[in-house]
């Protein structure tokens, strides 16, 4: 009994409540997405990651939900090697293969470095190209991170979904909007 007294001591999740709170706001936790038919369920991009990929120790790919439907939009990658050597090898690399860049932006202290290309591909489609060393800005990624979008495609998602959104307020009735517009303390604090 003493053991396993001293064993749950130690755990962040001590104490055995009756009043553990479940919701928040009519929220439940565990309960099914599908219960609250007034949650829009996406946003205008959904994110997928990967890691260990090539030189990568993690990449986040984002992809439209709304207009350009499964289609990837934007790809940020983080490099394996964190060190500004590598920085500027790649710079050297980038520049090489696209030119000088057409932005900086950055600090003057060397702390964060981010050069841009902007391109217009073939079928006419907006595209940036970033490359990012950060060496202590908390922010943001530490390391070299190098990001590859669509810009004018996500614009154009972002925008479906503004207009998903408010097809989706019209169709809900008055008598709806005002009960979910109520609120009281069974709402603000979770039970």
């Amino acid at each position: 009994m003493i053991i396993f007294c001293i064993s749950i001591s130690g755990s962040p999740f001590t104490a055995l409540a009756e009043n553990v709170p479940h919701e928040i706001a009519g929220i439940v936790l565990g309960a099914s997405v599908d219960d609250y038919p007034d949650i829009i369920r996406n946003n205008f991009l959904k994110e997928v990651v990967v890691t260990e990929w090539h030189g990568f120790r993690k990449g986040i790919i984002s992809y439209g939900t709304c207009k350009h439907i499964d289609q990837i939009l934007k790809i940020d990658m983080k490099y394996e090697d964190k060190s500004k050597e590598f920085f500027q090898k790649l710079l050297k690399e980038f520049r090489g293969k696209f030119g000088e860049p057409d932005t900086w932006q950055g600090d003057s202290f060397g702390v964060m470095h981010v050069w841009k290309w902007q391109f217009i591909d073939k079928e006419k489609n907006q595209v940036s190209l970033a490359l990012q060393y950060n060496g202590k800005d908390s922010n943001e990624t530490i390391g070299n991170v190098v990001k590859l979008s669509y810009p004018d495609k996500i614009e154009e998602e972002r925008i479906c979904f503004i207009d998903i959104c408010k097809h989706s307020k019209e169709k809900t009735d008055e008598k709806r909007k005002e009960e979910l517009k109520k609120s009281d303390w069974s709402h603000l604090v979770p039970r």
